[in-house]
C-alpha cells in the first residue's frame, strides 16, 4: 500500500510546472522572510560591534550637529570644528574617568587623487592611549610610531592598498612640504579604521598649523559610573558637544526604523501572495481530481483520509519552497546587504544580513504553519465530496 508521501507526491508531480511555479513563489517569500529576521538580528549586532570597537562611551566634539560628531567617529567623516586640547585637563580631574584620547582629523585636498583629485583625511592619535582604546588593531607590518612626535604614519588596510604603500615608504602629505615614513600598515578590522591613516597628534597639529587644537575627544569612564550623570557633568564646559554612544545607537536605531516598517510590509505583502498560491494551487488539483477523489471514497477511503492526503500535499508544497528559500537567502545574503545598504541612512561597516540555522530554520517553520493553515479549505472542500455526485459529474463541479 503506498504511502500518504508517496500518494500525495505523485499528486504534485501530476502538474510539474504549476507545483513548481507554487514552489518559486513560497521560496521567494521566504527569502524576503529570511532576510528581513536577518537584517534585524545582524543589523542589531554589527551596530553594536561599531559602538564597541570605538572604545569609549562618550565623545567631545566642538559645539556643532552631533549627527555630523557620530558621523566622524562611525564613518570617517570630516568638517568638525576645533577645539582647545585645555579640555582634556578638566575631562581629566574627574575621577569617574578611566582612560581619555585626543583626536585630531585633518581634511586636504589631494590632487593625486584621481583626474580632478580628491579629499584624503588624517587621524592625528596619541600613541599611548589611542592603540589601548582600539585593542582589536593588529599589525600586518610594521607597529606604532617610535615617538609621539615623529613624522611617521600608520595607515588603515584599505589606504595602504589604495595608496600602494608599505613599511619603509615615504608620503608626501599633501598641501605641505612634509613627508612621513610609513612605520606600520594594519591587517583588515572591518571598521573605519581600514580606510584611514594615522599620524601622531602632535606632528599633525604642527605640519599644517593647528597647534594645541584637536576635534574630538574619546572619553571611557569607569565601570560603575552612572553615565548620564556624568554626561550632565560634561556639559557645563563651555562650547563643546556631548555624544553619547548609547544615544547615538538609539538615534540611529530610529532612523532605520522606518526602512524595517518598509521591508516588514513587503514581507507580510510576500506572504500573503504565497498563501493565495499555495491555496489555489492545492484547490485546482482538488477540482481536477473530483471524480477520482470520489471514487476513492466509494472504495471505502474516510473523509479524514481525504483531508489528511490533501492537507499533505499543502505541507510538501510550504516545506519544499520553505527550504528552497532559506538556502536562497544564505546563497543572495551579499546582494541582500548590498540592497539594503542602498536605502539606509546609515550603515554599520559589518554584515547587516546574518543568517544562520536557527533562523532559517524559525522562517522555515512559519511559512509551514501558514501553508498549513492555507491547505484547510482546500483539505476540507476534498474532504466533504460525495461519491455518487463525483463520479456522475463530468465538469469537477458540485
Amino acid at each position: 500500500m503506498p504511502s500518504l508521501f508517496g500518494v500525495a507526491w505523485k499528486n504534485l508531480l501530476r502538474k510539474r510546472l504549476r507545483s513548481l511555479l507554487t514552489i518559486v513563489g513560497i521560496a521567494l517569500s521566504t527569502w524576503v522572510l529570511v532576510s528581513l529576521l536577518g537584517f534585524n538580528q545582524g543589523y542589531e549586532n554589527s551596530l553594536n560591534k561599531d559602538i564597541d570597537n570605538l572604545g569609549f562611551q562618550v565623545l567631545l566634539t566642538a559645539k556643532g550637529c552631533p549627527y555630523e560628531a557620530a558621523t566622524l567617529m562611525l564613518k570617517g567623516g570630516t568638517g568638525l570644528k576645533y577645539m582647545p586640547e585645555s579640555i582634556i585637563d578638566s575631562v581629566v580631574a574627574n575621577p569617574q574617568v578611566e582612560r581619555v584620547t585626543p583626536m585630531l582629523m585633518h581634511a586636504v585636498f589631494d590632487p593625486n587623487k584621481g583626474e580632478s583629485g580628491g579629499i584624503t583625511a588624517f587621524l592625528g592619535i596619541d600613541p599611548a592611549t589611542y592603540p589601548a582604546m582600539k585593542t582589536y588593531l593588529q599589525f600586518q607590518q610594521g607597529s606604532w610610531f617610535s615617538r609621539p612626535e615623529a613624522l611617521e604614519a600608520v595607515f588603515g588596510y584599505e589606504s595602504a592598498e589604495l595608496e600602494q604603500r608599505e613599511v619603509g615608504d615615504e608620503y608626501l602629505l599633501p598641501e605641505s612640504d612634509a613627508v612621513v615614513t610609513v612605520v606600520g600598515v594594519l591587517k583588515r578590522s572591518g571598521t573605519q579604521d581600514d580606510g584611514t591613516i594615522f599620524l601622531p597628534i602632535k606632528a599633525l597639529q604642527k605640519i599644517y598649523g593647528v597647534e594645541n587644537l584637536v576635534t574630538s575627544i574619546g572619553i571611557k569612564v569607569q565601570k560603575e559610573t552612572d553615565l548620564t550623570a556624568y554626561e550632565e557633568e560634561l556639559y557645563k564646559l563651555t562650547d563643546v558637544q556631548v555624544v553619547s554612544m548609547a544615544q547615538v545607537k538609539q538615534t540611529i536605531s530610529n532612523l532605520v526604523a522606518t526602512a524595517r516598517v518598509m521591508v516588514m510590509s513587503i514581507a507580510i505583502i510576500a506572504i500573503l501572495i504565497a498563501m493565495v498560491g499555495v491555496m489555489n494551487t492545492v484547490l485546482m488539483s482538488v477540482l481536477e481530481r473530483w471524480q477520482e477523489i470520489g471514487i476513492m471514497k466509494s472504495m471505502g477511503a474516510m473523509t479524514s483520509h481525504i483531508f489528511r492526503l490533501i492537507w499533505f500535499e499543502t505541507i510538501l508544497l510550504t516545506f519544499a519552497g520553505g527550504v528552497l528559500g532559506s538556502v536562497m537567502s544564505w546563497i543572495l545574503a551579499s546582494t541582500t546587504d548590498t540592497l539594503i545598504r542602498s536605502v539606509l541612512p546609515y550603515s554599520p561597516t559589518s554584515s547587516l544580513v546574518q543568517v544562520d540555522i536557527l533562523l532559517a530554520l524559525k522562517a522555515i517553520g512559519i511559512i509551514m504553519a501558514i501553508g498549513i493553515v492555507s491547505g484547510i479549505y482546500p483539505a476540507w472542500k476534498a474532504a466533504r465530496i460525495r461519491p455518487i455526485e463525483a463520479i456522475r459529474s463530468t465538469d469537477g463541479e458540485q
